[in-house]
């Protein structure tokens, strides 16, 4: 009974998300955008770039890391520190953050003593509070604070209070929830 009342609260706090716009973008059929990069990750000794889809090393490699293009934008992993770079491979945000994540509708999670979540400008919109959290989906964010989790709106409002065992990302107006270890 606790896992149906759990299932029917999120549902619902969800329902109430996408009545204010959270929900994902949508190709001309109706189906979740997927965003193509025309960049993708490459190692050479020991040190990351990127190439084009034909292959060409197009960002030299030069990184100790380096994730997927995500939002026009691509994190990287130099100096002790995570960043990120546009296209070209010129900084969009100077490597400063120890943990950072890939942009997810327009956030991105990064660390400074705790978790919070950047804009594409490397300025925090919702301040690091959080011990644990998840990228965003579909207007909303898996977050943890002590040992419960619960769900955050872009504005960094708790919509779903922390009662959660464990807790991921929406996908499809669901969300997985754990409660007493179930």
């Amino acid at each position: 009974m606790k896992r149906i009342s759990a299932l029917l609260f999120v549902l619902s706090s969800l329902c109430l998300a996408c009545q204010n716009g959270n929900s994902p973008a949508k190709d001309k059929d109706g189906d979740p955008k997927i965003e193509k990069s025309n960049r993708f990750p490459i190692r050479e000794n020991g040190k990351y770039g990127y190439m084009d889809k034909e292959g060409n090393v197009v960002i030299n490699p030069q990184f100790n890391g380096a994730g997927s293009f995500s939002e026009g934008l691509a994190r990287v992993f130099i100096g002790g520190r995570w960043g990120y770079m546009d296209n070209e491979g010129k900084y969009v945000i100077t490597p400063q953050f120890d943990i950072a994540e890939d942009f997810s509708e327009g956030l991105a999670v990064a660390f400074d003593g705790k978790y919070g979540y950047i804009d594409k400008e490397g300025k925090f919109v919702i301040n690091p509070q959080f011990d644990w959290t998840w990228s965003f989906s579909e207007g909303l964010a898996a977050v943890e604070i002590g040992v419960k989790w619960g769900f955050i709106d872009k504005e960094g409002k708790m919509v779903i209070n922390p009662q959660f065992d464990d807790a991921g990302s929406f996908s499809e107006g669901l969300a997985p929830v754990k409660i007493d270890g179930k």
